[in-house]
């Protein structure tokens, strides 16, 4: 998957890593509210500090010129190799969006400094309660960029990098990545087990940052974002 940085896409929010008032870290764990995100780059569009649903959000909104690419907001400071990371999403397709949308909207982590590659567990919200079968198999997916986008890993490797979850449009969900050496494990609202397991992350065991990710068709709004490396 391709990105183009834009250079002039950096949003400071109150103020950087280090100062963030409404940042608390506790036993190793950072937590950073939406309005104290420093992101280092926003790539194929612009993020702003919005309310949705009562809550204080990030929205990631794609540049006018960008057509079927991701969007990824690096947070600053965010060197990760293992370890959790927690987070709240919502998407849902934007309006006029093509009938292929299905409000994609996840977590990167072990991001290259500029986005050059990303591990990356996303949702297809849209699928979580189709009534075709096969498309509520595909609500949560595992990619690996640039290399291993989904349709790759579908077609070489069907049924193993993406599974099944409960999921709504537009509805906050919570995300919980657990991090390990080149395994990588997905939970969502809460749930004790896993909804999707990857023992071969394709980068290897390489630490990077973490960053919010999006699909230029999806309206994306991301919560408090909680990182623990361990």
């Amino acid at each position: 998957m391709r990105y183009v940085s834009q250079s002039l896409a950096l949003l400071i929010v109150a103020v950087a890593w280090r100062a963030a008032p409404a940042q608390v870290a506790q036993q190793g764990r950072v937590t950073l509210r939406p309005d104290s995100v420093h992101f280092s780059q926003v790539l194929n569009g612009r993020a702003n500090v919005v309310e949705y649903r009562r809550r204080r959000a990030i929205k990631l909104t794609p540049s006018a010129q960008t057509m079927n690419e991701d969007m990824l907001a690096i947070i600053s400071g965010t060197q990760f190799k293992d370890g959790e990371i927690r987070v709240d999403v919502a998407g849902a397709p934007r309006s006029g969006a093509s009938a292929d949308a299905r409000g994609f909207i996840g977590i990167a982590f072990r991001t290259g400094a500029h986005g050059e590659w990303s591990e990356v567990f996303y949702l297809r919200p849209t699928n979580g309660r189709a009534n075709d079968q096969l498309r509520r198999n595909h609500s949560v997916q595992y990619v690996s960029h640039p290399d291993y986008p989904w349709n790759r890993l579908r077609q070489e490797s069907p049924g193993v990098y993406e599974s099944y979850a409960d999921l709504e449009p537009g509805v906050w969900t919570a995300m919980r990545v657990v991090v390990s050496g080149t395994t990588a494990r997905l939970y969502v609202n809460g749930a004790e087990q896993p909804c999707l397991v990857v023992n071969d992350l394709k980068h290897g065991d390489a630490g990077g940052q973490v960053a919010l990710w999006a699909q230029v068709e999806t309206d994306a709004y991301f919560g408090v974002v909680s990182i623990a490396p361990k």
